[in-house]
């Protein structure tokens, strides 16, 4: 997969690209990622990605030209405008909610460009650009930089080969619509604190029912909602 960014502060996804799972999975090949600044795409002296509302109001909007410009010089690499392998998503609070669904979907695409929005907003018409947009809550973000890391971090996970395990996608909160089971190491008793004695059996058959039980009753106490989609136990 090939990940590109448009987005306005570049130096926030330095540090954490260039770490753990991200890491690994550019490291082998398996996704490539790149940002790109969209003040590369201006031409005033100030190198101007945003501008005043029009109609007044507080805060700088950011540009459309840049945003344009910007997709069609990557567009260039795929040869037809808006190819099915390619997706192109606007990271904004207005958005549909991000969930585990969403990122599968998202992880078929063979490649992927994000606009990152801006805190006070963006022009209207980047709307017309993207083929979908994200949002990964109800909340208030100072820009769209997390939303995209979270997004790439979501995604990137369930790529072929970039788990080490086969199982490690298996019970992770939210497959089936369950939160994940408890899970220790050692040491097995700490401070009078003792890992449940199956866990500790060898019975694998035991223990994978174990987990099961454990993850509906975890879903139950703290995301009921999610039983509501039909979860598969």
């Amino acid at each position: 997969m090939k990940i590109d960014i448009l987005t306005l502060f570049p130096k926030m996804f330095e540090n954490v690209l260039d770490e753990s799972i991200l890491k690994r999975a550019q490291k082998k090949g398996l996704v490539e990622i790149r940002v790109h600044n969209l003040r590369d795409w201006t031409f005033d002296s100030h190198r101007s990605a945003d501008d005043k509302p029009f109609g007044g109001g507080a805060g700088m909007v950011m540009k459309v030209e840049p945003v344009y410009l910007g997709l069609k010089e990557l567009k260039k690499e795929t040869k037809l405008q808006r190819n099915k392998e390619t997706r192109v998503i606007l990271l904004t609070p207005q958005g549909k909610r991000l969930e585990q669904k969403t990122a599968k979907r998202i992880a078929k695409y063979k490649r992927l460009i994000l606009i990152c929005g801006h805190y006070e907003g963006f022009d209207e018409r980047i709307r017309r650009f993207a083929d979908e947009e994200i949002s990964i809550g109800d909340y208030v973000l100072t820009c769209g930089e997390l939303p995209a890391l979270v997004l790439i971090d979501s995604v990137v996970r369930l790529l072929p080969g970039v788990l080490g395990e086969k199982e490690s996608l298996r019970f992770e909160s939210f497959e089936n619509n369950l939160l994940e089971y408890p899970q220790y190491t050692r040491p097995a008793d700490f401070n009078g604190m003792k890992v449940p004695q199956v866990l500790l059996s060898g019975d694998h058959k035991r223990i994978e029912e174990w987990r099961k039980n454990e993850a509906l009753k975890r879903t139950i106490v703290r995301r009921p909602d999610l039983l509501k989609k039909g979860c598969r136990v």
